[in-house]
């Protein structure tokens, strides 16, 4: 699993239109179940994705080509992690034991 931090570069290039089009880019890896939770932060300096992707590389590739990076409006870091505690109604991330 990864946590990616998005962190606005450029606060003036983000715009409501590239805003639209950074969610529309991400909405097919929500369908497909590789985003779990996405949204911003507080104050809105940026964003926060939570992601099933299987493999670093797929998440480089996704975030490579996101239109907040390719305006070089935005920049990201990736943590890898396995969950190991979760609440009940989230229990079915957890690896079998």
């Amino acid at each position: 699993m990864f946590l990616i931090d998005i962190e606005f570069t450029e606060l003036d290039l983000i715009t409501q239109n590239l805003t639209m089009q950074h969610r529309k880019y991400l909405s097919d890896e929500y369908k497909k179940g590789n985003l779990m939770f996405g949204g911003r932060k507080s104050p809105r300096t940026g964003g926060i994705l939570l992601s099933q992707h299987k493999t670093r590389l797929e998440v480089d590739t996704l975030l490579r080509n996101d239109p907040f990076v390719q305006a070089g409006a935005a920049c990201y870091s990736i943590t890898e992690f396995e969950p190991v505690m979760a609440a009940d109604a989230y229990s079915d991330i957890l690896p079998a034991k």
